[in-house]
């Protein structure tokens, strides 16, 4: 019953009678999504279901401050509140605040070999400067007006399913088209966001 509701009718039942089960359905409706996020990032001293967890709560904070007359879908705010969690989890992780939990040496360990900073293993690309926080949006912005004109309305769709971390046969179920029509689709969109 509840996989059948649309987001925003799972986010009233939520919102207005605290039903768990319908936050239940969303999370389920939105863990390949995290999973795939929660991928391209690493936290010192974490493994990957500590980023999911943190995902989880991006999504949580979705749920919680979601306001669909803003404009935005609840798909992409959920998008936008996932990541964002993320990548805080990631830059809290590298305060020097948490610097001794991240040198830390196991007293279980042998304590040979050769040392090299955890900072070493980091991806740098986060930004933390506002200008470029900002320059970013305003580019994020223009290029996703650039996919826009580009797309399709079919391989906006695929896209959209695609940035979740579904599968083809998933993506082709959801869209009523067999996985070939989805690769397919796939192939056209890179072949055309390749240049942007």
């Amino acid at each position: 019953m509840y996989s059948e509701l649309s987001d925003n009718e799972l986010l009233e039942l939520i919102n207005e009678q605290k039903d768990n089960d319908a936050m239940e359905t969303l999370i389920k409706r939105y863990g390949p999504m995290i999973t795939g996020q929660s991928r391209s990032l690493y936290i010192i001293g974490a493994d990957e279901e500590d980023l999911i967890q943190e995902g989880m709560i991006g999504l949580v904070k979705a749920v919680n401050n979601y306001r669909p007359d803003k404009g935005a879908t609840f798909k992409t705010f959920a998008f936008m509140c996932v990541r964002r969690q993320l990548i805080t989890a990631v830059n809290n992780s590298n305060n020097k605040k948490n610097g001794p939990l991240n040198y830390y040496i196991s007293i279980y360990g042998d304590g040979g070999g050769d040392y090299s900073s955890p900072l070493d293993e980091i991806d740098s690309g986060v930004i933390t400067n506002p200008e470029d926080i900002m320059m970013a949006k305003l580019r994020e912005s223009d290029l996703i007006k650039l996919i826009d004109s580009k797309l399709s309305k079919f391989e906006k769709h695929v896209l959209d399913e695609y940035l979740t971390g579904a599968s083809y046969e998933v993506i082709g179920e959801r869209l009523c088209k067999p996985a070939k029509s989805i690769d397919n689709a796939v192939q056209r969109i890179r072949a055309k966001l390749r240049d942007v």
